[in-house]
């Protein structure tokens, strides 16, 4: 057993202990980093959650103390206390805050004992992820996760005063819910005491932060679970946490005021600097200049139009694809056009990846212009698509002709992948945008129905309203994205707020009056009792504290998350549960 601290306190952190402690006794507590013997001399660096500091052991300390000390090994938890002197001349270690001075022991408490750790607690391991999942309790001691955890905290904390400053209370919503699958897959919870019957754990607060509205509660926030059973992704989570807003009697621009005001906030935790006015963007302008709804707008290469240089071209690739209603677009590749055939080979299979039947390209190059389809196109059009693309001798100029939504997607990855493999993306470049005017429906092939492209509480803009029994694909929604770097930091929107309209909306979506009052009745009744205007936004706090940490991985920024394959090597869940309790439920599995 170890020993007991029941009549010690602890005095200080071991990362803020300073010079101006010189002289002072201490009293610290914490985790045995490492040991080391020097000329009879034990040097050991203890640490914290807020850092490390060294304490000397020497043998005028007393014999009993130094043999102890001697037993000392990495991870050991102890409390040690004794005399903050200067180091000597020479060893001040410039690297830690606490570099200048060191701790004389004069007791030496071991509080516990600890195994050899199968990973390294130090930054920079080269462990793989499954171990440091499996071992996540001993992964958090690196310093590292440690202030990426610690950082987590101020950005929580940052958020719930910047709100509560502007007139928001924290209210919370049920995580036991309805089961409402528009959207991602729902985990489903089955009841016991209603056998047959199910509750679904939340993909957002969606319709509660709506009735808090109804309720007259004004302004909401909520540091929200949600859970979404899907294909996970690098910065996706089966479970996540979002920041959940929403405001009464507002529009459009006074929420992104508000959220404006907010990211100005968080992201001074971390040192990175928000606009005074971050620029706004349609949805259709960012779909034409970069094929994306959430464009990366830290570098060039935008997507050009072509359509109507080669509308009348010979070449019916080009030609044909615009009178069917497709496009002709390129991007360029400023220097690109000595790239080897293989790499060329290797677009025009990235491309076919997002459904695009080919890639055509022009290589030019300082001697010649190198390209297959130049033979296909008149002087009047090569040198057409050359001033439409700003092109210049050494540039390499890459064309998908395709239906619109195939040439954004093709093109807009394209343009990431070529960015990215050759360093165009500058680091420590922050480049916001407010993407508005998104379209409220989009086709689902699959479904052969539109579907809503944020959800269907969206409210349509006014103009627009009476397009919803005629051309509901065409008409524009009250909806708006924050983007960072090609990243989706969050999204909002201005909600429906009559029960008519709200009918109206789920009809183009066809959804049956049938499936309305069973998803969403009570939903559609609160409606008939009087509802304000009201909007709101929700940011993944996850993807944010990626962003703010400066790390590439979201399950850094989560004290226990998930694989990529939604399970825990540290608790083996899911795992099976007992059959007893499976009959309890009324549930049986197949084989």
């Amino acid at each position: 057993m170890g020993e007991t601290i029941k009549d010690l306190k602890r005095t200080h952190l071991c990362g803020e202990v300073s010079k101006k402690d010189n002289a002072n006794k201490v009293t610290i507590m914490g985790w045995v980093q490492k040991r080391r013997d020097h000329g009879g001399v034990i040097f050991t660096d203890i640490r914290d959650r807020s850092g490390i500091v060294q304490v000397v052991f020497n043998p005028d300390s007393g014999e009993e103390l130094f043999e102890k000390a001697d037993t000392l090994r990495s991870e050991y938890v102890v409390a040690i206390t004794g005399e903050v002197e200067p180091r000597p001349e020479g060893n001040v270690n410039s690297d830690l805050p606490t570099g200048e001075i060191e701790i004389k022991a004069e007791e030496l408490r071991v509080l516990d004992v600890a195994k050899t750790p199968p990973i390294q607690i130090e930054d920079n391991i080269d462990t793989g992820e499954d171990v440091r999942l499996k071992y996540r309790y001993l992964d958090l001691r690196r310093p590292k996760m440690t202030k990426l955890m610690g950082l987590r905290h101020d950005i929580t904390k940052t958020t719930r005063d910047y709100l509560d400053q502007n007139g928001f209370w924290e209210i919370e919503t049920p995580i036991l819910t309805k089961s409402s699958p528009e959207g991602a897959r729902d985990y489903l919870v089955p009841s016991r005491v209603n056998p047959g019957q199910f509750f679904a754990l939340p993909q957002s607060p969606q319709i509660f932060k709506q009735l808090l509205m109804v309720s007259g509660m004004e302004r909401y926030f909520q540091i929200a679970r949600c859970f979404r059973d899907e294909d996970l992704r690098a910065n996706r989570q089966p479970e996540f946490t979002q920041i959940d807003m929403e405001m009464s009697f507002v529009n459009q621009e006074e929420v992104m005021e508000i959220t404006e005001g907010l990211m100005k906030e968080l992201f001074a935790v971390g040192n990175i600097e928000v606009p005074e006015k971050i620029k706004r963007m349609s949805y259709q302008e960012a779909m034409d200049r970069f094929g994306t709804d959430k464009p990366d707008l830290r570098f060039g290469m935008e997507l050009k139009d072509l359509s109507d240089v080669v509308k009348d071209s010979e070449f019916n690739i080009f030609s044909g694809t615009v009178s069917n209603g497709g496009q002709v677009k390129g991007i360029n590749f400023k220097g690109g056009a000595d790239s080897p055939r293989s790499t060329i080979d290797a677009f025009e299979d990235y491309v076919k990846m997002f459904k695009a039947k080919g890639l055509a390209w022009m290589a030019l190059r300082e001697d010649q212009m190198k390209s297959p389809i130049a033979k296909f196109l008149s002087e009047t059009e090569i040198e057409g698509i050359k001033k439409t693309m700003e092109a210049e001798k050494g540039d390499l100029l890459l064309i998908v002709a395709d239906k619109p939504s195939v040439v954004a997607a093709a093109l807009g990855n394209l343009r990431l992948k070529i960015a990215k493999e050759n360093n165009l993306i500058p680091d420590e470049v922050y480049k916001f945008a407010w993407i508005v005017d998104f379209p409220l429906f989009e086709y689902d092939e699959a479904e052969n129905r539109l579907t809503a492209i944020h959800h269907p509480f969206t409210a349509p803009l006014e103009e627009d309203i009476e397009k919803l029994d005629t051309d509901p694909a065409s008409v524009k929604s009250k909806a708006y994205d924050l983007v960072l770097n090609g990243e989706e930091l969050g999204g909002g929107s201005i909600r429906i707020n009559n029960h008519q309209l709200q009918e109206k909306v789920f009809s183009a979506l066809s959804i049956s009056e049938k499936e309305q009052q069973e998803k969403f009745g009570y939903m559609l009744e609160a409606f008939d009792y009087g509802t304000p205007p009201h909007g709101g936004i929700a940011f993944g706090l996850d993807r944010l504290m990626m962003i703010i940490g400066r790390t590439d991985s979201i399950r850094d920024v989560i004290a226990f998350p998930k694989t990529q394959k939604a399970t825990s090597p540290l608790t083996n869940a899911p795992s099976e549960v007992d059959k007893k309790q499976l009959q309890e439920l009324g549930i049986s599995i197949r084989s």
